[in-house]
């Protein structure tokens, strides 16, 4: 066995159809399915398998996720992928402005604005972030969200605003 052999690695992981959590959408508000996928009564989408990411807490405007990074989300310069932090951060603004969205009401982002602090490696096991509503508009959602080491120490942050659209509507 020759050293590239021998450092391979891989990694599985497994996750539910989407269209299963999809289909309590229409039924729910925001808040109420955010609290489902929270208590596992509705699955979490497949890119929070992908990414390690788990939604542990949920208040009306407020989020906040934990996420393992993992090896395989190393980049070449051997630190977490900026995508990883970029996609945690989106996901946490995402979700708080879900959380305040009434039965009817979907998003999408328009914008994402993220400054990285300071690099994430292994040694950080647990990353906690936390997504905030700072202002609800009727049209347009303003949050932030924040990547911290659970001793505190700020590793990511963001700046975003959601376009707020009625639910099963094409965004024109």
């Amino acid at each position: 066995m020759d050293a590239k052999e021998s450092a391979e690695r891989t990694e599985t992981f497994s996750w539910v159809d989407p269209r299963v959590g999809l289909e309590h959408l229409p039924r729910l508000s925001g808040f109420d399915y955010l609290c489902g996928m929270r208590d596992g009564s509705i699955p979490r989408p497949p890119m929070a398998s992908l990414m390690n990411l788990a939604l542990i807490r949920v208040e009306p405007g407020r989020v906040e996720f934990e996420c393992r990074p993992g090896e395989a989300h190393y980049n070449p310069l051997g630190v977490v992928h900026g995508g990883l932090a970029c996609t945690l951060l989106d996901t946490v603004v995402g979700c708080a402005a879900h959380s305040t969205l009434p039965l009817g009401l979907g998003y999408t982002s328009i914008d994402l604005s993220v400054s990285y602090l300071r690099p994430i490696t292994l040694r950080h096991r647990v990353l906690r972030a936390e997504g905030t509503v700072v202002k609800q508009g009727q049209r347009v959602i303003f949050a932030e969200g924040r990547i911290a080491r659970p001793d505190g120490e700020l590793l990511a942050t963001a700046t975003s605003s959601l376009l707020v659209f009625a639910a099963g509507h094409e965004i024109k």
